[in-house]
């Protein structure tokens, strides 16, 4: 990243903030979007000078604090006194299962709570309206519309106080590579499309696959001579061991609320063949090759197609044009504003 300013720059925080952020778990022992968008939303708050700690509610791996690009992390066990780190917090953060419980500090030691939303279940709109939300943080349009339908049915003084988008920044020059020969597949679980990966390599075995072990569910991961299995991997390891190799991304996802690891694929100009979810027509946009994910011969004649030099050169330039408008520095400048003016 650059472009870095001090919290004292003019619209920053009078002063470093302390800003603790509660979550279940975190890189590098569990990778998945909705803990990467977070760690590149709370990067440019700890290079902008704020005391950034992230303290887990789950045991792990991880025994003792650590630093991932930049941020605190503090394990379960490492620390008991996480309470105490709320009280003196001058913001609190909660995402996904943590929400009610950090939402109830929130309220008992008069916090203003952020709550950074990653999907559009009613629970995830349910728990931050039962928290005194002070800032929604939504992931796309879509998302920010289905909140208002939600919140459409409840009164006025539930709502969150204030609500930005903040797309999931990629920082297309942390993962841009020269595409490799393979069809991947990035976290094999059912609702990922494991079972489309699967029946794609037995239709195409000329052709190379890379399925990628995910963080979550039953992982579907073929036992074909064509298909290599790549273990989980940390998302700063994304670009050498798993783009520099992959030729299409296959995102045959039953649900996206937005597709993080679409974006970081357009960084490298990789074509990306996913299911019209609103999320992933959203985020891939012009880029995106849509084809539903129950419809296997529309993703083989689709992966034969782009077989073709003009073709995969044209579906490569549209991913590139849209990777750069994806540039995340206005969403992540209005964030750092918005978290600096909570305290006030």
């Amino acid at each position: 990243m650059s472009g870095a300013v001090p919290a004292s720059a003019p619209g920053g925080a009078a002063k470093p903030l302390q800003i603790v952020a509660r979550v279940h778990a975190m890189p590098p022992e569990h990778n998945a979007g909705a803990e990467h968008m977070l760690v590149s939303m709370l990067r440019p708050l700890v290079e902008r000078g704020h005391d950034v700690s992230v303290w887990l509610s789950r045991y792990g791996k991880a025994h003792r604090e650590y630093e991932y690009r930049g941020i605190k992390v503090i394990p379960l066990e490492s620390r008991l006194d996480f309470p105490s780190a709320v009280r003196r917090a001058d913001v609190l953060l909660g995402h996904l299962e943590t929400v009610p419980s950090t939402a109830s500090l929130a309220r008992g030691y008069g916090k203003p709570l952020i709550v950074v939303c990653h999907n559009t279940h009613p629970p995830t709109f349910r728990d931050m309206a039962a928290g005194g939300t002070a800032l929604a943080v939504y992931n796309s349009r879509w998302m920010e519309a289905e909140a208002e339908v939600f919140f459409a049915e409840y009164p006025k003084s539930i709502r969150p106080a204030d609500a930005l988008i903040v797309r999931p920044p990629v920082f297309a020059d942390e993962y841009a590579t020269k595409p490799g020969k393979a069809i991947t597949l990035i976290n094999c679980n059912p609702e990922k499309g494991g079972e489309v990966l699967e029946a794609l390599a037995e239709r195409l075995p000329e052709q190379q696959f890379l399925a990628v072990r995910g963080a979550y569910g039953t992982q579907i991961l073929p036992d074909l001579p064509n298909v290599e299995i790549i273990e989980h991997v940390d998302g700063q390891d994304m670009r050498d061991r798993v783009y520099a190799r992959t030729r299409v991304l296959l995102m045959p996802s039953s649900y996206e609320s937005w597709g993080r690891v679409g974006c970081e694929a357009l960084a490298s100009g990789i074509p990306v063949v996913a299911h019209p979810t609103p999320g992933l027509c959203e985020s891939l946009g012009e880029a995106g090759i849509f084809v539903d994910r129950a419809d296997v011969d529309g993703y083989e004649a689709v992966l034969r197609k782009l077989v073709s030099a003009a073709e995969y050169r044209l579906a490569s330039k549209r991913a590139k044009a849209r990777s750069a408008e994806l540039d995340p520095s206005a969403d992540l400048a209005a964030w750092c504003q918005a978290v600096e003016a909570l305290p006030a």
